[in-house]
């Protein structure tokens, strides 16, 4: 009799399990929605006039370094 009760709880969990198939790509679609925007804030501020000057004079001190 407990062999029965197994099989058909372990039915039911593989049919909940199966039930969440779409899960994974609207999961997908959620990072990948986040990961742009993410981009675009980094690219805003990369491309931003304070971080362009710092990174312009770092490239300068490097290059002025006597060897």
């Amino acid at each position: 009799m407990q062999g029965k009760s197994f099989s058909s709880s372990r039915s039911r969990l593989v049919g909940l399990v199966d039930s969440d198939a779409g899960m994974a790509s609207s999961e997908y679609a959620i990072v990948t929605i986040a990961a742009a925007a993410l981009a675009g804030i980094l690219y805003a501020v990369v491309t931003g006039e304070p971080v362009t000057a710092a990174l312009e004079g770092l490239v300068r001190r490097a290059l002025d370094v006597a060897f």
